[in-house]
């Protein structure tokens, strides 16, 4: 191995440029004696090279061609000054064009969080409304009954005494009438939120002087409900013991609790011993209604008064 050959003229420039002699020699070598401006532009790019500074090697036989021009010291000098220019415009370029890519990328990213911002408000909003829609019609429901139970005691209260009851015509429209009223229209089914409803206020009324304990087991139904929701796919979520402890003194012991979970899906499994959803049975329409009406029964302090 043999140092190569290199144009001398051109060596001789690199080192009144200040270059050491190996890091020259290397520029001249691997740039093919071709100019000053390449041998720097080398440099430049290899300025991190561990072996920047050591003298290249080659075998015997290969030849490097050293028939290139020498330049004036003042070519070389405003060469230099040139190369340097031209590195110092492309650098400030560079940066520039990072910082463009920087800015948009910050753009990209607010957009992204004000929509998901505006996503979240949307849909906080739309919750409260259902749930604010939901308190209404419950307690519209209350002060039905109540005005029922209030005729129904009037109209009782005159029997005892004795009285007619209230003459027809003076009176609101009977009962019977609006029913014949209704009679000619479609009987519309009851729906699964209305049967979910009924059946937690059916809990609520056999336990009515228990209200911590009943809004417990609301409360855990709303977990179980919203386990499965969340994560449909895992099988822990999905299957109950029924003999668990816990479970028993929140939901099981109490009048309602596993039917509202047999409204949801869950299925009591042949040996007894566990309920189940199965994954194929997974509706999230009716997990999401039974979230609903359970937060409505939470939430609301007219639910199931009568």
């Amino acid at each position: 191995m043999i140092v190569p050959e290199v144009d001398k003229n051109l060596l001789e420039q690199l080192e009144s440029m200040g270059f050491p002699t190996a890091r020259a020699t290397r520029a001249l070598h691997f740039s093919g004696n071709s100019s000053i401006e390449a041998a720097i532009n080398w440099v430049a790019g290899h300025e991190d090279d561990s072996d920047i500074d050591q003298m290249p090697l080659v075998r015997k036989e290969e030849k490097t061609e050293a028939n290139k021009p020498a330049l004036t010291p003042e070519e070389v000098k405003m060469k230099a000054q040139e190369l340097r220019e031209r590195a110092r415009k492309k650098k400030e370029e560079e940066e520039r064009r990072m910082e463009r890519e920087r800015e948009k990328e910050r753009i990209r990213i607010g957009k992204e969080l004000l929509e998901a911002k505006r996503i979240e408000e949307e849909n906080e909003r739309k919750r409260i409304m259902a749930l604010r829609k939901a308190e209404k019609e419950e307690e519209k429901r209350a002060r039905e009954k109540i005005r029922q139970k209030l005729e129904e005691d009037k109209a009782e209260r005159r029997r005892k005494l004795g009285l007619p009851p209230e003459n027809p015509e003076t009176a609101k429209p009977s009962t019977a009438q609006v029913e014949d009223k209704k009679s000619s229209l479609p009987v519309k089914p009851a729906t699964k939120a209305e049967y979910m409803r009924d059946c937690l206020r059916a809990l609520k009324q056999h336990h009515k002087d228990e209200d911590a304990r009943v809004k417990r087991s609301f409360q855990t139904l709303l977990a179980y409900v919203g386990n499965v929701a969340k994560n449909p796919d895992e099988e822990k979520f999905r299957k109950i013991r029924l003999n668990n402890p816990t479970f028993q003194d929140r939901v099981g012991s109490l009048h309602g609790g596993i039917d509202f979970l047999g409204l949801c899906g869950f299925e009591k499994l042949q040996d007894g011993e566990f309920l189940f959803l199965p994954r194929d049975k997974v509706d999230m329409a009716i997990l999401n209604t039974a979230g609903s009406e359970l937060n409505s029964a939470i939430a609301n302090p007219f639910f199931g008064v009568l």
